[in-house]
């Protein structure tokens, strides 16, 4: 019995998203004004593959700093995903980083405006979700991430509150 020679598999280096979401994006920025604090913004995700999650924001995100050229992720938090993702017609670099914050997505438009965003955990309950969001993209906030992530989650408060209580 004669087998075919195997290829090595490797993550391809585009991809090309034709089809539209199904499901209504999970995001909230903060409103236009002074950059404040670490985020801009937070946006809750379905899964940890960017290729099927990056389209719908990025469709929306190109209203704030313009048509997106660039993404940078943290490597070890996302499924393995090409260097360039093809959407409405437009290639979109995505870059992964071990270095940023394991909770951050930062989005670059023309002129180097950027976006960076609190990525709140995919498996996160929907009130917790809720108030990290809200809390993120309110304005003025300039809560670091572990704290916008420890809302509702009294023991996460109390270790990033140094064992304080607000």
């Amino acid at each position: 019995m004669m087998s075919s020679p195997r290829t090595p598999i490797a993550t391809p280096s585009a991809v090309t998203v034709i089809e539209q979401p199904r499901h209504t994006l999970r995001l909230h920025l903060k409103p236009k004004a002074p950059t404040t604090g670490f985020v801009d913004g937070a946006w809750w995700p379905r899964s940890r593959d960017l290729a099927a999650e990056l389209p719908a924001l990025l469709a929306v995100l190109a209203v704030r700093p313009g048509r997106i050229e660039r993404v940078t992720y943290n490597v070890t938090m996302w499924r393995p995903a090409a260097r360039r993702l093809t959407t409405e017609g437009r290639a979109v670099r995505l870059e992964g980083f071990g270095s940023q914050h394991a909770d951050t997505v930062t989005v670059t438009g023309q002129g180097r405006r950027r976006l960076t965003l609190l990525v709140v955990p995919p498996e996160t309950t929907p009130a917790g979700a809720h108030d990290a969001m809200m809390r993120a993209s309110r304005r003025g906030n300039a809560d670091n991430i572990e704290e916008l992530l420890a809302v509702g989650h009294p023991t996460q408060r109390w270790e990033v509150d140094g064992g304080q209580v607000r």
